[in-house]
């Protein structure tokens, strides 16, 4: 059972009054992964939204057969899986155990509803998750410009 205390240590929820967090607590559902279990795979439908209660999940793009790449690491408090938040699409990446972990889970069409629902409660979770995504975006952002800068044939560029 989630309570309303477990909600107030999520990134994306601190911000919720007790009301909003009762009625979120009714839909989320507590899972259990082992190490290098997988959550989801890249190209799933995008029906759940997850946030780490324990552990660590590692996001991977695959690149080909044997060639996969971690684009992130999602650690307690944080969420993923933000897609079908948005609405009813795809995952763009494996979500993968780093180890033990409990997940915080809800299903995409609930949480949207309960959005519609109180609007208000809508707004201050997509402000929330749109500030959480521009920082990973920057983030990414600033490793692919390092990336771009360091790469030996791209040095020759820059050179004034």
């Amino acid at each position: 059972m989630v309570s309303t205390e477990d909600l107030k240590k999520m990134v994306l929820m601190t911000h919720l009054k007790d009301d909003m967090l009762n009625r979120i607590t009714s839909i989320t559902d507590v899972l259990t992964f082992d190490d290098q279990e997988i959550i989801f795979r890249q190209g799933d439908i995008a029906d759940r939204f997850y946030m780490v209660k324990r552990g660590k999940v590692l996001l991977e793009q695959r690149l080909a057969e044997k060639i996969t790449v971690s684009v992130g690491s999602i650690k307690p408090g944080f969420a993923f899986g933000w897609s079908t938040m948005i609405e009813q699409g795809y995952y763009t990446t494996d979500a993968v155990c780093a180890e033990p972990c409990e997940i915080f889970s809800m299903k995409g069409e609930k949480i949207r509803a309960l959005c519609e629902q109180d609007p208000y409660m809508g707004f201050l979770l997509m402000r929330r998750l749109l500030v959480i995504l521009k920082k990973r975006y920057d983030h990414r952002t600033g490793q692919f410009v390092k990336v771009i800068t360091h790469h030996p044939d791209m040095k020759e560029l820059f050179r004034t």
